[in-house]
């Protein structure tokens, strides 16, 4: 019998070779298949899919709608090799995943932030550098959380003040300009790490193991800092809480930048296609996104469509 875990690491190494970031779905995936395991259970079922969703806990059906789109991903690769494999029809929870509104932090939020996980305590004090540099370099950038964790050395150019992003969504690369603040941060921290562990051809970001971070670990670090300045709710037994998420620092970015081309009377639909390629987005509709997603800038798009109305010309 071929474990349906088993069977998962073949998947995600299909899907890996294809260029998609499986930082997410691998996480759901893996507690999915799991649950299946410990049940030795070697096939995917309907029944399987609601026990498994009885056992997990607590979420809205937003939330278990995405969950399900994925194991729905898997069910269809797996039925090419196990004709046993039942793929969960998609209408099996009621309502349909819709984007999260994003959390928008104040500079504040993001110093106190950067601030906390810079006392994150570890043996040797890398951890605390790792995640404050790394969450601060999310906040300036945009980055995705996958793409930072994925820097190699060979990936960040302190001299050009350019980051190389090799492990983009979609598997697509591209180039990040960073701020002279930003490099010199960067550089304090290859110091500091290089002093503890020694110069590394490697990834860029390491734990004080010397391996790259975990996508999980990051994440867990994050929430653990969030709850410490009270922007999430304290839970035991290594629960992350409800609250902002690390990925909102991407769309605090985004929806500052835009922001700010308003602000300065600049053409949303000239710098749109600029902000898109920055932050890695295949189409330019998933940057327009932010100002149906945020109320400020709904307004000030309105606002900005009235006055060129009123002028007579075209938004």
């Amino acid at each position: 019998m071929t474990s349906l875990t088993t069977q998962l690491e073949r998947y995600l190494d299909v899907r890996r070779r294809l260029g998609y970031d499986l930082s997410f779905s691998e996480r759901v995936l893996r507690r999915f298949t799991g649950f299946a395991d410990a049940q030795a259970i070697d096939h995917i079922t309907v029944d399987l899919f609601l026990r498994w969703k009885e056992h997990f806990g607590s979420a809205d059906n937003n939330t278990w709608s995405h969950r399900l789109g994925m194991i729905r991903l898997f069910a269809r690769w797996l039925q090419n090799i196990d004709p046993r494999t039942e793929v969960p029809p998609p209408g099996l929870i009621p309502g349909k995943y819709r984007r999260r509104r994003p959390y928008i932090y104040s500079d504040e939020q993001i110093a106190a932030i950067v601030s906390a996980a810079a006392r994150l305590h570890s043996p040797y004090g890398l951890r605390g550098w790792t995640c404050s540099t790394l969450f601060g370099l999310i906040a300036v950038t945009g980055l995705r959380v996958s793409e930072a964790i994925g820097l190699d050395e060979q990936d960040v150019d302190l001299d050009k003040a350019v980051l190389t992003i090799r492990r983009g969504k979609g598997g697509k690369s591209r180039f990040v300009p960073v701020s002279a603040t930003t490099a010199g941060r960067l550089g304090a921290y290859r110091t500091e790490r290089n002093r503890i562990l020694g110069a590394s051809p490697g990834p860029f970001f390491l734990s004080e193991e010397g391996q790259r971070p975990s996508d999980c670990g990051i994440r867990y670090c994050f929430a653990k800092v969030c709850q410490s300045i009270h922007l999430r709710d304290r839970q035991d037994f290594y629960k992350h809480g409800r609250g902002p998420r690390i990925h909102d620092l991407r769309h605090t970015f985004a929806v500052r930048t835009i922001m700010d081309w308003y602000r300065r009377g600049l053409d949303p639909d000239r710098e749109m296609n600029k902000l898109s390629t920055y932050l890695g987005h295949s189409n330019p509709n998933h940057t327009y996104w932010y100002i149906e997603a945020v109320p400020e800038l709904l307004r000030l798009a309105s606002e900005r469509a009235e006055r060129s109305i009123a002028a007579g010309g075209t938004a």
